[in-house]
């Protein structure tokens, strides 16, 4: 395991330690890219990414949950002075 602090913002703010891909894996550079084409013209569609067996992009630990940012709920504004 070679980890890494990684600040994430789904399901909720928090700071994690989590995996990173092998630096000396022979087989990709994190994850093996894919090009693919449209099966009518032949021309590029997309790209698939498929990560490597060398990490677990899913491995995650909470160091340290972060509080929810206040937002204002109301979209009414108030006319009256703040005095």
């Amino acid at each position: 395991m070679r980890p890494r602090v990684q600040l994430i913002r789904w399901p909720r703010r928090a700071v994690v330690l989590t995996d990173t891909p092998d630096p000396k894996c022979p087989l990709c550079d994190g994850g093996i890219s894919r090009d693919y084409g449209d099966p009518e013209t032949g021309e590029y569609a997309g790209t698939n990414w498929e990560p490597c067996t060398c990490w677990d992009g899913t491995r995650r630990w909470v160091l340290l949950p972060l509080p929810r940012l206040f937002r204002r709920t109301s979209t009414h504004y108030s006319n009256e002075p703040p005095f």
